[in-house]
């Protein structure tokens, strides 16, 4: 466990890195209501991403799409290494990968897409 970082955070990441994004979303759901302020938006911001990804495995391109878009502003406010997060390179991955479903997405139906990003500790943290 890294110093500092929230337990059920960093399950949620395992969960999410495992491909897990239902229950990662469910974890840091029950975070987000114990939070307030900028860790509230960021919080929702994770959520959103859990959620779009597990749309975008489910093959609901447009579903996912506008999730993601949702998410992308409230992660975009904070520093590019987050709560022990590699956001800075999370938010890029995300863009990339949402990119190629956007073009996949509107040109047929089921996509050779990647695997989703990943979520990175800092190595600041270890």
């Amino acid at each position: 466990m890294k110093s500092g970082i929230n337990e059920r955070f960093a399950e949620g990441v395992r969960l999410f890195n495992q491909r897990h994004f239902f229950e990662a979303h469910e974890i840091w759901e029950a975070e987000w209501r114990s939070v307030a302020g900028e860790r509230r938006i960021f919080y929702q911001g994770m959520i959103q991403t859990a959620a779009a990804l597990l749309h975008l495995d489910r093959g609901n391109y447009a579903g996912a799409l506008a999730i993601y878009l949702k998410s992308r502003p409230k992660l975009e406010g904070f520093p590019a290494v987050w709560m022990g997060i590699e956001l800075g390179v999370l938010r890029s991955d995300l863009a990339a990968h949402f990119g190629a479903a956007r073009r996949w997405g509107s040109a047929c139906g089921n996509s050779p897409l990647a695997p989703p990003p990943t979520i990175r500790w800092s190595l600041a943290n270890h």
